[in-house]
């Protein structure tokens, strides 16, 4: 149950729908024999076929646009599973949609820095030009909009995507516009990633199964552009100033066979952990790391009223056995 039932804003803030499945519509595309052959395809990959289930409900969306009654069956069937169990799943996650969608599912980041930066009013616009909520269709059936709590995308934000392709850097305007494109059925270039399709084709590629038709169409989708300058700012300053990141040994640690040698710990005798911890503070490069070497080091003192038990017989989280004093004893919580 969402928080507020029937409610499209509840249901953006809880990821959880409590309204019912719509009946299928008259032309609801039908699962036919390929596509069952296709699910099997996919049940083949996973050692236990009921894995397969994620990808099978992208594939039932990729030919329905949702995920319908039929389609619950249709898994449910396929992968010896009950009804429930498949709609638990298929309601859980808020990619698997319980309504018809749009030709274009449009999401409107309206989290932390992207609502700061306009997420808010750009989705409050977009939503009066549709004349539609969270979760909902245009009457045209063009565009399906909804609020995202996060797209990942915080170096570009504010941020909305189409099919989950990102368009970067929006504000109120350019988001208006590129709905308005969505409308007169143009599909304009994201920011990053593959040349739009639709929602139906994405969820056909999350299944696993490619949505393009040749070769030269599905290159194009490789060869998308993938990061732009705020990804990469890291790395054109690591190479203004000849910087790079030390090479590694074969089990994470600084290699110091290679390139300039990390400095030598000093040797403090103890145990095995000890010497390991007074290693890991001389190898610090900057204050920040050498504080962090030292509050996790063996010999630091553990803050007030913590003990754990990793730090040996000093502390336990588990009481000893047979303790019959205090209101937590092990006697009292058998009774």
């Amino acid at each position: 149950m969402s928080a507020l039932p029937g409610s499209f804003e509840g249901t953006a803030v809880t990821g959880l729908d409590s309204s019912p499945v719509e009946p299928a519509a008259p032309d609801l595309p039908l699962l036919t024999e390929q596509h069952e052959a296709e699910a099997r395809e996919l049940m083949a990959r996973y050692p236990q076929a009921r894995s397969a289930l994620l990808p099978m409900l992208h594939l039932v969306q990729s030919v329905q646009g949702y995920v319908s009654p039929e389609g619950v069956g249709f898994c449910a069937r396929l992968l010896g599973l009950t009804k429930a169990e498949v709609g638990a799943v298929a309601t859980f996650y808020t990619m698997y949609k319980r309504h018809p969608t749009g030709r274009h599912l449009v999401s409107v980041c309206t989290n932390t820095l992207c609502a700061v930066l306009g997420g808010q009013r750009i989705y409050d616009a977009v939503s009066a030009d549709l004349g539609v909520g969270h979760d909902q269709t245009a009457a045209d059936g063009s565009v399906t909009l909804e609020h995202a709590e996060c797209l990942a995308a915080c170096d570009y934000a504010p941020v909305v995507t189409v099919d989950y392709e990102f368009y970067d850097q929006q504000d109120v305007d350019s988001a208006r516009e590129l709905v308005a494109a969505l409308r007169r059925g143009e599909k304009p270039p994201p920011t990053r990633g593959a040349p739009l399709t639709d929602f139906r084709g994405v969820s056909r590629q999350l299944a696993g199964l490619s949505q393009f038709t040749d070769a030269a169409a599905a290159q194009a989708a490789v060869d998308g552009p993938s990061a732009g300058a705020p990804t990469l700012i890291g790395v054109r300053l690591a190479a203004e100033r000849g910087e790079q990141a030390p090479a590694m040994d074969a089990g994470g640690r600084p290699d110091t066979d290679a390139g300039t040698p990390a400095p030598e710990a000093p040797s403090s005798g103890g145990t095995g952990a000890e010497r390991a911890g007074d290693a890991t503070v001389a190898a610090a490069g900057n204050p920040a790391e050498k504080s962090g070497a030292e509050q996790v080091h063996t010999d630091a003192p553990e803050p007030a009223g913590r003990q754990p038990a990793e730090r040996g017989h000093e502390g336990t989280d588990t009481p000893p056995t047979g303790t019959t004093g205090g209101t937590n004893s092990s006697v009292e919580r058998e009774v």
